[in-house]
This record gives structure tokens, sequence and C-alpha cells, in this order.
């Protein structure tokens, strides 16, 4: 198979190809590795790549193929992860420089399972500093494949970058206000972020960890099904990883949405969002229906309490992961950064209880919520394929932060999982998403919401000219 047909097949079509020995687990690292090599100066979107490693990890996966074990969708599949998941001897830096020393003597538990899947790590990817808002001053932010004027996201840029450059069959990011959901939208990708403790974060650099969602970014609902099934599950490394059964997120998809109620506030997902992204969320509920899916009318808890709690108390939890190292070494940190930092630092334990209230209640409402609908169709952020001029101006207009974190933050502060699917296209160019959310745990009537999506759009099979 020639290489200029491989980079931008499905992660489970590449994983079917090399399992039947139709190719080679290390003809497809070399070719992925080729591409990184021609393509990722510009991009920018890994940190590190793990060149030698993954040419071995193919080499075994050939063999045990060859052998006649196989592991499982992922075995012989080029994959890659966010920076802040630790990798055996890899720098891990956490978009940092004070980090960029750091070498982990064991595997971030994602990457454990990764690799016992039989998937080749191809290397680090890229993120902001801390994996929040902004990357570091002194390292070169991932450019947005569609057109490097446009946001890539944050602060799983560089997952979402490489897996829509075709860099990666699909790749790991970090979702504490929106980082899976940001960057699947903005680079035209799907992901995936699972219910908080269904994936361990043992290994990972905290940004906030009861915030902290880690999960898969791919080319489909499928693919990332395929990966979660790999990552998820308990862990005695992680007593915050649920003991629950991880579902076969694969088996039993139908195509369709028959016997799926999904629920739409038609004021709070229209209200100051703009007419691109109004118009995505609408396509994508006209298709649902026509998959057989019951649209509701609900009236979503009012989010704008949570939405101003999550900066203090990502604030304190950010300030108690960074405590060895801020304000001791204060200089060698970004503005954004800094500033969440001493947001956090100035919060009282009266001001913390507060907040800790506030969502308890809200993370409540909402379960009542899903006691009447199956999932909730929302868009991903209320502007659409936002360019880098109009972001940098995120501190200083108080609608836009309000209109990026809208219809994310509140399900960090839940804990819900969510979907991301690419569902159409701005006047600039830039990819558009919108969202499916989920009861708590399950992952999988989002897979199926999003497969059947895809088996009929093709917003997802749509690549940059690169």
């Amino acid at each position: 198979m020639a290489a200029t047909d491989l980079h931008y097949l499905g992660l489970v079509d590449v994983g079917r190809k090399i399992q039947a020995e139709e190719l080679s687990p290390v003809e497809a690292t070399k070719a992925m590795l080729g591409r990184i090599e021609k393509l990722d100066g510009k991009l920018k979107s890994f940190a590190y790549v793990m060149a030698d490693s993954a040419l071995a990890e193919a080499a075994a996966a050939e063999k045990e193929i060859a052998s006649g074990k196989i592991r499982g969708p992922l075995h012989g599949v080029p994959v890659a992860v966010k920076d802040l998941c630790w990798a055996k001897g890899a720098p891990a830096a956490h978009g940092m420089t004070i980090h960029r020393d750091f070498r982990p003597t064991e595997d971030a538990t994602v990457v454990a399972r990764l690799k016992e899947a039989g998937a080749i790590i191809l290397g680090k990817l890229q993120q902001t500093e801390g994996a929040y808002a902004d990357h570091h001053p002194k390292i070169d932010p991932p450019k947005n494949p569609w057109n490097a004027d446009l946001w890539p996201g944050a602060s799983s840029s560089g997952s979402g970058v490489a897996t829509a450059a075709g860099l990666c069959f699909g790749s790991l990011g970090t979702d504490t206000g929106g980082s899976i959901r940001f960057p699947s939208a903005a680079n035209g990708v799907t992901g995936l972020k699972p219910t908080w403790g269904r994936v361990s974060r043992y290994g990972a650099f905290e940004l906030a960890p009861t915030l902290d969602h880690i999960g898969p970014i791919a080319r489909s609902a499928v693919d990332c099904g395929a990966m979660l099934r790999v990552i998820a599950g308990q862990d005695p490394k992680d007593t915050t990883a649920v003991p629950l059964s991880v579902p076969d997120y694969l088996a039993g998809l139908t195509g369709d949405l028959r016997g799926v109620t999904i629920g739409l506030d038609r004021r709070w997902t229209s209200e100051g969002t703009d007419g691109d992204a109004g118009k995505v969320l609408a396509e994508g509920l006209r298709v649902a229906a026509d998959l057989g899916a019951k649209i509701k009318e609900v009236a979503f808890p009012d989010p704008k309490a949570i939405i101003d709690d999550w900066f203090p108390l990502c604030g304190i939890e950010v300030a108690v992961a960074h405590e060895e190292t801020y304000p001791a070494r204060k200089d060698e940190y970004g503005p954004a950064l800094t500033g969440l930092l001493d947001l956090g630092r100035q919060q009282s334990g009266m001001d913390y209880q507060k907040i800790a209230l506030r969502r308890e209640a809200f993370r409540g409402a909402v379960r009542v919520l899903f006691e009447t609908v199956d999932l909730l169709a929302i868009p991903a952020q209320a502007f659409a394929a936002p360019t880098l001029a109009k972001m940098a101006a995120l501190g200083e207009d108080a609608s836009l932060i309000g209109g990026l974190l809208r219809f994310t933050c509140p399900f960090d502060m839940t804990g819900s999982p969510t979907v991301t699917l690419p569902g159409g296209f701005a006047a600039n160019g830039g990819p558009i998403g919108f969202q499916f959310v989920g009861r708590h745990f399950d992952e999988a009537g989002l897979v199926r919401a999003g497969d059947a999506f895809q088996r009929v759009t093709d917003c997802h099979k749509r690549h940059p000219a690169i």
C-alpha cells in the first residue's frame, strides 16, 4: 500500500489491514514517521518523536501477528499521546520549560494499556503550558492544518493537529475545561471525553485533578470507542478510576438511533451562538431525527454560576499541583498559567466550600435532566472556527471567554461524558463541531450516536490540503 493511501485511513480500518497481514506494522510506522519528518516542522504538533522505540514496537507487533496472536483492534497501529502522559524514558515536559529534562521511569497507565494492546507509540504531542489556556512563550504552538491563521484548540492542540494532519491514526488528549472538544472541533476530528473516573489518570501531570479527563481523539466515533476500551477501567494505581466493567464499544452498533431521546434547550444553545455553529447543531439534530431519534425540548440548568466557578476552582487545584515550583520559580511560568495560579492562591476555604456546594447542586440537576433524555445536543462552542487573532483577545473580552467555555466546562464540573463530531465548515474554511452529552458511564451510547451520524455524513472523512 502506498504511503499516500495510508495516512488518512481510520484507526480500526488500518488495524484490520495490519491484523490481516495486508499491511505491515513496520511499513505503517515508517510511513507515519516519514510523514511526521516531512510535515511537522511546519505543523509543530509533536513535542518529541519516539522513532526508535516505535520501530522496535512495530517489529515486535509484526512477529506476534505473523504467529497468530492478535491483541485487538489497535495491534500494530501507530498512535501518539499528549505530552503530559508519561512514557518511560521519553521527555514529559507538560508544555513547560520547568519539566523539559524530566524523563519518567514508568509509563502512565493509559500509555501502558496502549502498549499492552499492541499499539505503536509514535511520540509525545505538544500541549499548552501546564495544559491550561496558552502555550508557553518559549514553545512554538501547533498550527491548524486547515489554515495556519485558525486556532488549533487548547490544550490538546498537538493531539488535534497530528490526528487531523494524518501524522497518527489516533491520539490521547485531556479535557479540564474543553481541551479534547476544542481541538477536535477546530481540526475536524472526533473526540470522546469519558466520564470522570472511567480512565485512570495515573502517570499524567495534573492541571486540576477533579476536573481532568483523559480520552481519545481520532477520525471517527468507532475509532474513539476502540481506543477508549483499551485505556478505560479500574486501576490500583489510581483509586479514583471506578471499578466498573468496560464494555466493548464497537459491539452491537446498529447505525440508527431508534429508541434514543435527545434533549435540546433551544434558548441555551442559540443565545449568543453564531450562525455557523447554530447551523451545524441544527443539521446534526436533523440527521439524528432521520436516524430515528426523538428530539425533546428541555430546560438545561442555568450554567452561568458554574462557569464562573470553574476558574477559581481550577486555580485552587492548579495551585496545589504546582506548589513545589510556584511561586518559587514564578519567572519560568508564562502569563496565562501565572494568572490562574495567582487566582487560585487568592481563594479562601469558605470560597472553596461555596464552589463545592454549587458544583454538587449543579451536578445533581444535570443528573435529574438525564432521567428524561438519553443524550443532550449542544454546540462545541458558541463561535465557529475562530482565528488566532480573535483568540488573542480572549483575556480582554468576557463574552468571548464565556462563549468558549459555555458548552464545555459545565460538563467537566459534572464529569459527564461527551462526544465531539465534525459537522460542517465555516466561511473561512475551518471545521465546525458539535457535541452529544451522555449520562455518566454511558460512553457506549455516545459511540452509537456518533457512529450512526458518521455513517450517513462525510465531514469526518474530509481532510486538510497540506
